[in-house]
């Protein structure tokens, strides 16, 4: 197992997280902050002396910033492939560059880390399914999936709720061996931040929403009563 970074969410997980060799999607609205949990699972895997890379529409500079929002420490950092302030370009208009970056970054990273696990995190799953056909986005995303279990890696990639046709979300689900969900429960003057585990391989189904909170750079989760 792989730890996400957060003691909690381990436990939800079972008590150590992510299974090994696995791909992770996180989904929900924009401002839940799912992306955080793709930060505390990079700042896991430095601690830990992993492989990491970040694949991101974004430039590196309003990444950083928002790492420190949720007052993550930013004293180690992967390595960046980004639109800006990177050695490595994301190109989200060009499938064929980016699939071609990636699959590079890892072969020569599993050559050379003495077997050391890798990590990768992307937020740039919605912006191709808004540039590209679905179905194109689909291929693209079940080799890359493939390819980085073969280089002993957990992938991680976020999704964003309310901007692709419900077929599209299931199919994007369908690839990946976990599914969280994060979402808004809104009852008049209440909202209600709200998580759940949709799928997890090795794990049975686990219907139930939690409550979480964004505290002292931590992620803390607890049991839902409405």
């Amino acid at each position: 197992m792989v730890s996400t970074g957060l003691e909690q969410l381990d436990a939800v997980l079972g008590g150590e997280g992510y299974p090994e060799r696995s791909s992770i999607l996180v989904r929900g609205p924009p401002g839940v902050g799912k992306e955080a949990l793709g930060y505390w699972f990079i700042r896991s895997g430095l601690i830990a002396g992993d492989f990491c890379l970040y694949v991101t529409r974004l430039p590196v500079s309003e990444v950083l910033e928002d790492i420190k929002a949720f007052r993550i420490p930013t004293d180690r950092l992967p390595i960046w492939m980004a639109s800006e302030g990177s050695e490595l370009r994301c190109d989200i208009s060009d499938l064929t560059s980016l699939s071609a970056s990636i699959k590079e970054s890892l072969r020569k990273n599993s050559s050379s880390s003495d077997g050391k696990r890798i990590r990768i995190v992307t937020d740039v799953l919605s912006p191709l399914l808004m540039l590209n056909p679905a179905d194109t986005v689909y291929r693209f995303f079940s080799q890359l999936l493939a390819g980085s279990k073969q280089s002993n890696s957990v992938f991680l990639a976020t999704i964003e709720d309310g901007m692709h046709q419900p077929q599209v979300l299931a199919a994007m689900e369908q690839l990946f061996d976990g599914v969280l969900e994060l979402r808004l429960y809104e009852e008049g003057p209440r909202v209600d931040p709200l998580f759940r585990v949709r799928k997890m391989r090795g794990m049975a189904p686990q219907p139930n929403y939690f409550r979480y909170e964004f505290l002292q750079g931590k992620m803390e989760i607890r049991a839902y009563a409405k």
